[in-house]
């Protein structure tokens, strides 16, 4: 049984609203890195990235994370962007969903490896099992789920939708 969480509108409501937040706490920055978790996480990134663009005059530089989820401590965290470009910046790690906080947390530690001015995390959709201390400090929705459920985020179509299953 598949029941829909967030249909389009509200998604594009959260993802402008994130945005805003992120604009708000980086008022002031020149540049601001938006760096999204490969997967879903990437596309909601993108997504939120546009609306920066509009809404703030500082260079949005959209940073790809690529990692093994299932494994991410064996193959390493990669980003589409060399460190010296994101070094003593303003960095917003984004995915889709957190689940366990692995893939936050491993992304997290990637980044703390560099001087930053800042780095915080987003996502749309907080599922509260974590087995990490890590948090969302931007996150579009809170749901209180069983282990057995799952989320299916849909951003890449013409219409978005979250869907648990």
């Amino acid at each position: 049984m598949t029941n829909k969480i967030l249909h389009h509108e509200q998604i594009v409501h959260k993802i402008n609203r994130i945005a805003y937040q992120i604009y708000e706490a980086n008022v002031d920055e020149k540049e601001i890195i938006i760096a999204g978790i490969d997967g879903g996480g990437l596309l909601f990134a993108k997504k939120i990235a546009k609306v920066l663009d509009k809404v703030t005059n500082a260079t949005i530089t959209l940073c790809k994370v690529s990692m093994d989820k299932k494994n991410p401590l064996h193959s390493g965290v990669l980003t589409s962007i060399k460190e010296s470009d994101y070094k003593n910046k303003s960095v917003i790690l984004i995915d889709d969903v957190l689940n366990s906080g692995t893939t936050l947390i491993y992304g997290v530690h990637h980044f703390l490896q560099t001087p930053l001015k800042q780095l915080k995390t987003a996502v749309l959709v907080n599922r509260n099992h974590k087995k990490y201390p890590v948090k969302a400090d931007y996150k579009g929705i809170s749901l209180s789920t069983s282990l057995h459920e799952h989320i299916q985020v849909e951003l890449g179509s013409a219409t978005y939708g979250v869907y648990l299953n």
